[in-house]
């Protein structure tokens, strides 16, 4: 285990990874949907003896040990100079891309090929302002990549990759990122195929320590896939139909949009559908202050879809939302099956503090598996100091965050 690839958490980052091991089959099988050959049943197989095996190491990892994570230090690969990159306007820049001609390159993935592998050090690649029409691709190799719109209404990456043209919902993402410590700010990443196109990514990370700052993810069903390691998501906007946060990731959100669109008639809207697959497992999604609201497609008709807080993509799917605003746009119940009583039993579902016309409590669904917390040291649990072991690894992006509970 590289020290220079952890929060130095050793019980959180040995978690994480194992996790990650756990969902990359389960999405390799996915990619075999609507085959019968025997291609598929022995790799089904194998991969089954696999996962078995990672789940009996999840449940011998102590998650009360760590190694200085108790002592405030940083890991050995923190600089200095990344802490204010977010902070400031006119952060200096490696490379710029621009669609006139006036930057180094004018495709984004060219400049990701032109980024050094396995840096140590922050890569700042600067993306003017225009409609970039481009799959964006970050493998794994390129480490601490950090790239800089002009603004979320203004740098735009759009594709229209969809399930319904043929491709697997992990390879639709119109943009991907596997490299550790990646950050992206002021930039949106849009899936155009449209609702009738079924699953469509905008984004999907599996970046460990990543961070998405003031970016905007729009699309339909499936827009953010947060496949797996752990995410940072601040001040973002966020929309989408069916499925539209999903994934197997440990992910806080704060103070996000997340605006709900119009879907296909008869469609259910669900913001999220968390894959957590084992009880052992640190995943999750932990969505505080933000605001959950129509877009302005569904504004004024939020009664001819109904909407959703999320439902149980996987057996042990795991959902906080806390003190966020919202809207009238939620039904009643607040969360939906997935298919009869399925995980209803081993799901965590939980709210805690949200208020606006939609928080009300006195309808929601009465599953085992969901949770009224009025608890503030339960909910602490699901904060960017438990949650993500953000005190960790946030301070040197830059990002403004709240740590705790903020009260």
């Amino acid at each position: 285990m590289s020290k220079h690839n952890s929060t130095g958490n050793v019980s959180s980052d040995v978690r994480t990874w194992l996790s990650a091991a756990l969902a990359n089959p389960e999405t390799c099988m996915d990619g075999f949907e609507g085959t019968n050959g025997i291609e598929s049943q022995l790799v089904a197989t194998g991969l089954s003896q696999m996962m078995s095996l990672l789940k009996d190491l999840l449940t011998q990892v102590d998650p009360k040990f760590d190694s200085f994570a108790q002592k405030g230090q940083f890991p050995s690969w923190v600089k200095r100079e990344d802490r204010k990159l977010l902070q400031v306007n006119g952060v200096g820049s490696d490379i710029i891309v621009a669609l006139d001609g006036s930057g180094n390159f004018t495709k984004v993935m060219d400049a990701v090929h032109a980024a050094p592998d396995y840096s140590m050090k922050r890569y700042v690649i600067h993306i003017k302002k225009g409609v970039y029409i481009e799959n964006v691709e970050i493998k794994k190799k390129k480490w601490n990549l950090m790239m800089v719109g002009d603004g979320m209404d203004a740098t735009i990456i759009s594709g229209n990759r969809s399930f319904i043209d043929g491709w697997t919902t992990f390879r639709s993402a119109t943009f991907a990122v596997s490299g550790r410590g990646f950050i992206a700010r002021d930039i949106t990443f849009k899936n155009t195929a449209g609702p009738e196109k079924h699953q469509a990514v905008a984004l999907r990370s599996d970046s460990d320590l990543s961070v998405f700052y003031r970016c905007g993810i729009s699309g339909y069903q499936d827009s953010l896939y947060t496949h797996t390691m752990r995410q940072f998501y601040r001040e973002c906007k966020i929309s989408g139909t069916v499925d539209f946060i999903f994934g197997d990731a440990t992910t806080l959100f704060q103070n996000c949009q997340i605006l709900v669109k119009k879907g296909l008639p008869n469609q259910k809207n669900t913001i999220t559908a968390q894959g957590r697959k084992d009880p052992n497992e640190p995943t999750g999604f932990s969505i505080q202050f933000c605001n959950i609201t129509a877009d302005s497609d569904l504004l004024h008709s939020v009664n001819s879809t109904w909407t959703y807080l999320g439902r149980p993509w996987k057996q042990y799917s795991r959902t906080i939302f806390m003190q966020s605003h919202i809207s009238d746009v939620l039904r009643p119940e607040g969360w939906l099956e997935w298919n009869g009583d399925f995980a209803l039993d081993t799901l965590y579902y939980a709210e805690y503090m949200n208020y606006g016309p939609g928080a009300g409590l006195n309808k929601r669904v009465k599953w085992p598996g969901y949770h009224i917390m009025n608890d503030s040291n339960q909910a602490s649990n699901f904060t960017v100091t438990q949650f993500i072991e953000g005190n960790l690894w946030l301070p040197t992006t830059g990002v403004a965050f709240t740590a705790g509970l903020g009260v």
